[in-house]
């Protein structure tokens, strides 16, 4: 069973051991970060630093021309990765025998929101998020497919996993993150990322919806929960909060637009790339979640990638929707977080592993070689060589 692995260029660049390490965990790729979020991130082996601080959301390796004269382009990194850290780490893992894999984050940026308030989700409530770029904005899908092009087809790429490829809501992580005092639930999370930008708004009235009063909707079914009243959860639960019909229109605009869009980018991926390039998906099976794995539909999600990373954090469960739509020589890649300090199991990797391929896992994506402790590392290796 395949298995690859996450890792941030800061890992490897100035850490001459860091690529045969990365190799000798029995790995066969590595997924390496090519546009990035912000982040703190510990690099516990790296002879020169343990602390590496990405300020902002940027590209880790030079621009080209294609962003001249464009407002919306993204942002180069700092001294956490400078000139070309990308291509460096990849020329290292390559060396070591890996098979390197691009890893791209696309609707995620909080310095974008803050610079270009405009491109951000805005709630029923008027509040902007600002690490989350509305998809449905012309100007904004423009730039995440551009940006999935060029950060995606890096030189020697075999292919990329595109993360973050569709809506994008109020689960964040961002700075302190102060926003766990009412538990929203699923369907409550859903009614919070609803957006109210001047695109949706729009898309909203194709629906047969009127922008303004939807948001009242919202705000009125949302109440009860910030009351503490308790949320059905799942899609049963938005249609109690909000109502059958409104809550199926508002459906039928964030589909289609995140649809259209995964379609409009792997297709422009796939142009730019060389033949048998893969192109992935980081991807949750129910369309209207949110986030880094945003809600896609399988059978379709499959028909245009040539397949998904699946987080599976809770449990292999949420493979099987994929495995009944899976093609021929689809990749359905299960995501195991196996950094014991952030919540992973690597001593179960094994068993983990066995599970998730009942399940249909074509192969397996670990999260993460730079962040995990060196007896995180060592449970890794003994597991893949079980395997």
């Amino acid at each position: 069973m395949k298995a690859s692995t996450f890792v941030y260029p800061w890992d490897v660049n100035g850490d001459p051991a860091a690529a045969g390490r990365i190799a000798e965990l029995g790995v066969q790729q590595v997924t390496l970060a090519s546009a990035y979020h912000s982040t703190r991130a510990l690099t516990p082996r790296h002879p020169r630093h343990r602390i590496v601080t990405a300020e902002h959301a940027a590209v880790l390796y030079p621009t080209d021309g294609r962003w001249e004269g464009r407002a919306l382009r993204p942002y180069p990194a700092g001294d956490w990765a400078p000139g070309d850290a990308y291509g460096e780490a990849a020329a290292a893992l390559a060396d070591a025998g890996l098979e390197v894999h691009t890893w791209v984050v696309l609707a995620h940026n909080s310095r974008l929101g803050a610079e270009h308030p405009d491109t951000s989700v805005v709630n029923a409530y008027g509040d902007r998020y600002p690490w989350a770029p509305c998809i449905a904005q012309p100007a904004t899908r423009a730039y995440l497919v551009d940006l999935a092009v060029e950060a995606a087809v890096r030189p020697g790429a075999h292919g990329t996993e595109l993360e973050s490829l569709g809506w994008y809501g109020l689960q964040h992580l961002h700075a302190h993150d102060k926003t766990g005092g009412v538990g929203l639930g699923d369907a409550g999370m859903y009614l919070m990322a609803l957006c109210f930008c001047t695109s949706c708004r729009e898309g909203y009235g194709e629906q047969g919806l009127e922008a303004d009063e939807l948001a009242a909707a919202v705000r009125n079914a949302l109440e009860p929960l910030w009351q503490r009243a308790p949320d059905d959860g799942g899609w049963a639960g938005v249609e109690k909060l909000l109502g059958e019909a409104k809550a199926a229109a508002t459906r039928a605009w964030r589909d289609e637009t995140a649809r259209t869009l995964q379609e409009t980018a792997v297709r422009a991926v796939r142009a730019a790339a060389p033949e048998a390039f893969q192109v992935l998906l980081h991807a949750d099976p129910v369309t209207y979640h949110v986030g880094a794995n945003p809600g896609v539909d399988p059978a379709h999600v499959l028909s245009v990638a040539n397949g998904v990373v699946v987080p599976c954090t809770g449990g292999p469960d949420l493979l099987t929707p994929f495995a009944e739509h899976g093609r021929e020589g689809a990749v359905i890649a299960a995501n195991f977080p196996v950094v014991s300090g952030m919540g992973g199991s690597p001593a179960t990797l094994a068993a983990d592993a066995a599970q998730a391929e009942a399940r249909g896992a074509t192969e397996l994506r670990l999260y993460h070689a730079g962040l995990a402790s060196d007896g995180d590392l060592e449970a890794v290796r003994s597991a893949l060589a079980g395997l």
